[in-house]
């Protein structure tokens, strides 16, 4: 085997001097958010399962989805189907060659936050 000598290089930056930008939280968040509705197809289907099993599975899923944490979990859940959509959007936006620069996708990650947010309220609100 070579006689490999350790090269004095420098390290990679560290999470304590790196400087999140928008383009970077809204990319990882969009991979939480689209793991976490994979979650919630799961529940749902869970729930329709236990209503063609019969009234007692249902009542037991039905309970859970109808409880306070079931509440919690369908609210956050219609907030990520309505980032992760628009993170869709805003690839799709990407991948036409438009709002590549940094500015300009910065911008558009914070209204992407805003309008999910938004969209999220008055979902919760009027449905």
């Amino acid at each position: 085997m070579a006689n490999v000598k350790p090269v004095n290089r420098p390290l990679s930056p560290h999470l304590t001097i790196y400087r999140p930008q928008w383009t970077s939280m809204t990319s990882i968040f969009t991979r939480i958010t689209g793991n976490a509705l994979i979650v919630t197809a799961l529940l749902i289907v869970w729930w329709f399962v236990a209503a063609a099993a019969g009234p007692e599975a249902f009542a037991t899923a039905n309970g859970l989805l109808t409880s306070w944490l079931g509440d919690i979990i369908l609210f956050f859940s219609v907030a990520g189907i309505w980032y992760h959509s628009l993170a869709g959007v805003r690839h799709l936006i990407w991948d036409s060659g438009h709002m590549l620069a940094v500015d300009k996708s910065e911008t558009f990650g914070q209204a992407m936050v805003l309008v999910a947010v938004l969209l999220t309220v008055f979902t919760v609100i009027v449905l």
